[in-house]
């Protein structure tokens, strides 16, 4: 690859994005900077659209690449498919191929990923906002597959430091399972990418099939076995064009690739029978030598590309490069097909059909249990309520039923063995409950309608609780919330008098009532012990997904929950009331007017605090860029802002309160000055206090006057 090459990718940047990326915030910067701003980009648009296909606009409007922009440069978020996925994007262009990415660039990038994994969205800045109800959705569907991708205009590797740097920081996220992966694109990918089909490598290899059948009527086809390390070398010399013609690459980071890459560690003998195999399409199939149905046979083919199995070649290679010994012992059935003398659309057809039938899950199979059956039956005739246990089936309201992954869910956070909440949480289809021995350990060999039930509306009733406390809670406690529910769950259960669960004179409701103080508590205990067992820096998504790690929370907060103890406060930094309280003992607006600490004409931004605020207003804010903004000056009182959007001027805190009526009806006083940002420096609340701080002023008692 050349600068020849560099060129052509250029072109196609500004061709494809002038008119579209926004670089108003460059305007004031020299040419050269300008320059270099737009091609990166461009380039980071290039990756979102190599890793999500969109048209150029869409891939425009998903950089937020700038002040506050936390190391990361665009993003893309998959909510759609089976498993959400979130791919984030850091962007260098280089016109001589060096395209740097260091540790301090890896750092970077990590943090903004531990905010965004954390909740903290009003630490990026406003063009990121746009976004964040889209990464509340794929949380909220399940945990979602990140990817990292570092698109750098280079041919060179990565420095080996940079490397070990990632592999490092990729295994502190990754300690359950691998939640977070990341890759490179380079200058080929972006040249093939620019290129579009013309792009795709023409891929000539030979393949030995051993065993082999020959189908011909009404298209030439072979089928045999290939050895796992005759794949592994196939996909080491080829990479990504080997499935130029595949509808979703090979998707590394999905749960069946990586169950497939520890059966070929683990098994090897059995992943022949394990594996579906894979479809190759070629141009043509020719014999090297004498080939014999049957027998093994050499084949020289033409135009290659993998149609279907993509997932499998790829894990092929990953387990073979990490223990060659062992996966070598690996087979697979491969399945080629000429194009030769096929209609014109055949090709497209094969590659459509083979990558659209529905896969066989697990909990297919718990469906036909006759423990599920009898469920189904006794919540029918005992409950009157539904109980839904084939996937796909309409699913009741949920005053009329559930269905047999909710009972599963609920069962496994109610269970006396904390770690099967944690199972729960792992995969949003429940992978972990429907291995056999987990499955009989929630369920058991007869399980009682009543219990199933109860405890789902339990869990329902846990989850709306800290949905209501979600309102008021930021930072962390917001994520203990949002990720804790199945453990919040298991806490609550074990604190209500279920000896008579199974009763159906019970009175269970009288358990239920206790549900919204014993969810408060046993989340400000759970807090409470993550922070002190494993630190505030702590991932909060690991100690409920870790086995060990819930077991020790657990504990902590029912020694807490069982001292009678009052529950520990949340620290201020996690309520939005205690920071909207501290915010107004500083006169914000008066001590950076006096100051001059901030420039007249300076353009700051909004960005929603809390989640009552982002639910409401981010789709008013999305829909009109200039309502985000407002200029400062500091000769206009205690009115610095001039709102962009009707060039009135504001208080902090007036702007925020007439935009929250104008965007959603909702009438209430908020904090300005903790709402507003100066780009790349911080809140006003933030930078006031900054200046009191460096004065040795009192920073306690003041009215606020924003």
């Amino acid at each position: 690859m050349s600068k020849l090459h560099v060129r052509y990718v250029r072109k196609a940047i500004e061709e494809r994005f002038t008119d579209l990326i926004d670089m108003k915030d460059k305007a004031k910067v020299a040419e050269k900077d300008y320059v270099q701003a737009f091609l990166s980009r461009g380039l980071a648009a290039l990756a979102v659209q190599i890793e999500h296909p969109c048209s150029d606009r869409i891939a425009a409007t998903r950089i937020f690449d700038g002040d506050d922009d936390r190391g990361l440069d665009a993003i893309a978020v998959e909510v759609r498919s089976a498993q959400p996925r979130i791919c984030l994007v850091q962007a260098k262009w280089s016109d001589n191929l060096k395209g740097g990415f260091g540790e301090t660039e890896v750092d970077r990038m990590f943090r903004g990923l531990n905010r965004m994994l954390d909740l903290q969205y009003s630490k990026f800045n406003s063009r990121f906002q746009q976004f964040v109800p889209e990464i509340e959705r794929a949380f909220e569907v399940g945990t979602p597959k990140i990817t990292l991708v570092l698109a750098l205009m280079r041919t060179a590797p990565l420095d080996q430091g940079t490397k070990e740097l990632i592999e490092e920081k990729l295994a502190e996220l990754n300690q359950v399972e691998e939640m977070v992966d990341y890759k490179l694109l380079d200058l080929r990918d972006f040249h093939r990418a620019i290129l579009g089909d013309a792009a795709a490598p023409r891929i000539d290899a030979r393949v030995r099939l051993d065993g082999f059948v020959q189908e011909s009527t009404p298209y030439k086809a072979l089928y045999g076995t290939m050895t796992a390390a005759d794949l592994a070398d196939l996909y080491g010399e080829h990479r990504r064009g080997l499935f130029a013609r595949n509808i979703r690459d090979n998707l590394d980071l999905t749960d069946v690739n990586i169950k497939i890459r520890n059966t070929l560690l683990e098994e090897p003998e059995h992943f022949w029978y394990f594996s579906n195999g894979i479809t190759m399409l070629c141009e043509t199939i020719k014999p090297v030598g004498k080939a014999v149905p049957g027998k093994v046979g050499d084949f020289q083919l033409t135009g290659a590309s993998v149609v279907n199995g993509a997932q499998t070649v790829s894990a092929i290679h990953r387990a073979y490069t990490a223990d060659p010994d062992t996966a070598q012992y690996g087979r697979v059935m491969v399945r080629l097909i000429s194009l030769e003398d096929c209609p014109p659309e055949f090709g497209d057809h094969v590659t459509t059909n083979t990558n659209t039938q529905n896969p066989i899950e697990e909990r297919d199979f718990k469906s036909l249990d006759k423990v599920q059956v009898q469920l189904r039956d006794d919540f029918a005739l005992m409950l009157h309520l539904s109980y839904v246990i084939k996937r796909g089936e309409a699913l009741p309201a949920p005053e009329h039923g559930c269905s047999m992954a909710e009972a599963a869910e609920a069962l496994a956070a109610t269970h006396s063995n904390a770690q099967l909440a944690a199972l729960a949480k792992r995969d949003q289809n429940l992978a972990g409950l429907w291995e056999d021995q987990t499955y009989r350990e929630i369920f058991g060999e007869a399980p009682n309608a009543l219990r199933v039930w109860r405890s789902v509306e339990l869990l329902r009733e846990v989850r709306n609780q800290l949905q209501i406390l979600r309102d008021g809670l930021l930072w962390r406690a917001d994520a203990a919330a949002f990720y804790g529910d199945l453990l919040v769950t298991h806490i609550v259960f074990r604190r209500l008098d279920t000896r008579f669960i199974e009763d159906p004179s019970y009175h269970w409701p009288r358990e239920l009532v206790k549900v919204p103080d014993l969810a408060r508590d046993a989340l400000a205990w759970s807090l409470a012990a993550i922070d002190e067992e494993y630190g505030k820096s702590s991932h909060i998504i690991a100690a409920v997904r870790n086995t060990e790690r819930i077991e020790r929370v657990v504990r902590a907060a029912m020694r807490g929950l069982d001292s009678d103890r009052t529950a520990p406060a949340l620290g201020e930094d996690y309520q939005v009331a205690e920071v909207e309280t501290r915010g107004r003992q500083v006169n914000a607006v008066t001590t950076l007017i006096t100051n001059n600490r901030i420039a007249d004409g300076t353009v700051l931004e909004f960005r929603a605090y809390s989640k009552p605020e982002r639910r409401e207003m981010a789709e008013w804010l999305a829909e009109e860029p200039r309502r985000s903004l407002a200029t400062w000056s500091n000769g206009n009182g205690n009115k610095p802002l001039q709102w962009h959007a009707d060039e009135g001027w504001y208080s902090p805190s007036g702007l925020t309160k007439e935009m929250r009526r104008l965007a959603s009806g909702t009438v209430t006083s908020a904090q300005g000055t903790l709402r507003w940002f100066v780009p790349g420096e911080g809140s006003l609340d933030e930078l006031a206090l900054a200046v009191r701080l460096e004065e040795g002023l009192d920073v306690g008692n003041e009215p606020d006057g924003s």
